[in-house]
């Protein structure tokens, strides 16, 4: 690996620059970003840099104790979530071909050049693709510089526009385009790149044929598994204003859920996750469906339910909420693009559906038969203890940490 102490015995210093706060470490991207900066921090002195979001707590009253030397954060401007706000700030970013969060993050090297002067790191890691360009600014302050892709943003563009209406859809491959020049600029920059699965590192390959990309896979927290409670509810949970969860709980209510309603009187969905009112329109008044919004601990609600499905029809990298249900024990039924990038086999670890009536058909297997969600969900939680925890993960790591590190010294 890296060499992570000096000739004085001190550790040596490492760069940790992303897009948001990964604690507390609640959902998708935080929990990645979490698994890294944990990773670094048992082996470096680390100097994290972190976006704030208007409004956001300050991530100095989140992160643990012990993780970083030195925390800087970095403020984005106010931006309303109005409909009205976003459409004018998405149109000038279609005119100028602009992908939204490439855009949103842009524009703040003078500050990131101030924060880093003076400073020599060991390694650099640089989280989500937005935070790519900020390559130019890192590469003279470090040995290596390496990116984590949370996903492939092209792949998450063009996916999701194939489940959107026609005007929506042109926009997001029109940022799919722009996605692809971008990728193919900025990706051969790094000496490495860490991706969430083997499909995104192929993809990453194709756009930078020189450098070194490896499969680092999302994975959580050790935990032990809470008490199953099986009460008669099926569960989606996400950040619900994430485009390729909205879309999800859309296909879900329009699809699916009208069959289930019909076959099973007592069951209830239930919806998990922050920013609830992205969704709720979709499902007002109906009270067999539940919207929770925020909990804190995901995977004991997840717990409490006889299934957890995952009906996505876009999207990129892996996703945790599969990972949160096997931690569980909760069986899962999802879709292929759902369960896509993670190491898993149909009718052992979870049941794959495509179609509206196959899902709703492998929801009534299971809703029929307890031993079935036993064998399905201990399956799912044997999975997870053996490849899905952060220091399952962290296998992988000393090794990509290391080569890199080589690389550079040729």
């Amino acid at each position: 690996m890296d060499r992570p102490y000096s000739a004085s015995g001190k550790k040596t210093k490492a760069l940790f620059l992303s897009a948001e706060a990964p604690y507390p470490a609640i959902g998708g991207g935080p929990l990645r970003s979490a698994s890294l900066l944990e990773y670094l921090a048992g082996r470096y002195a680390v100097h994290a840099i972190v976006f704030r979001q208007a409004g956001e707590a300050d991530p100095n009253l989140a992160i643990p104790p012990g993780r970083v030397e030195r925390l800087d954060v970095i403020d984005l401007p106010y931006h309303s979530k109005r409909p009205v706000a976003r459409a004018i700030r998405n149109a000038a970013r279609l005119v100028g071909n602009r992908p939204p969060l490439v855009d949103r993050f842009s524009g703040f090297g003078g500050r990131l050049s101030t924060l880093l002067a003076g400073q020599h790191y060991e390694t650099a890691v640089l989280e989500h693709f937005w935070c790519a360009p900020y390559v130019e600014q890192v590469r003279p302050h470090s040995n290596s510089v390496i990116l984590d892709l949370h996903n492939i943003e092209s792949a998450w563009h063009r996916t999701l526009a194939d489940s959107e209406t026609a005007l929506h859809s042109w926009a997001l491959r029109r940022f799919a385009t722009a996605c692809v020049t971008l990728e193919r600029k900025w990706l051969p920059k790094f000496d490495s790149i860490l991706a969430t699965s083997t499909n995104d590192a192929e993809l990453a390959r194709h756009l930078a044929a020189e450098t070194s990309v490896s499969v680092y896979p999302n994975a959580l927290p050790e935990t032990p598994q809470p008490p199953r409670l099986e009460r008669p509810e099926i569960v989606f949970s996400g950040n619900l204003e994430y485009p390729p969860n909205i879309s999800a709980v859309r296909f879900f209510h329009q699809s699916i859920w009208p069959v289930l309603q019909s076959r099973w009187p007592e069951l209830k969905w239930k919806i998990v996750g922050k920013n609830p009112e992205a969704v709720r329109p979709f499902v007002a008044g109906e009270p067999r469906i539940q919207v929770t919004g925020f909990v804190e601990d995901a995977v004991a609600v997840l717990a409490e339910c006889q299934i957890a499905i995952i009906p996505l029809l876009a999207g990129s990298g892996t996703r945790v909420k599969i990972l949160e249900a096997w931690a569980a024990g909760t069986p899962v039924v999802s879709t292929t693009i759902g369960a896509q990038g993670l190491d898993c086999t149909d009718g052992t670890d979870l049941l794959l559906a495509d179609e509206p009536q196959h899902f709703a058909d492998t929801i009534t297997r299971l809703l029929m038969s307890p031993e079935e969600r036993l064998r399905i969900g201990s399956a799912g939680r044997r999975l997870f203890e053996e490849r899905y925890t952060w220091p399952a993960a962290w296998r992988t790591l000393d090794l990509i940490f290391g080569n890199s590190h080589r690389r550079r010294a040729v």
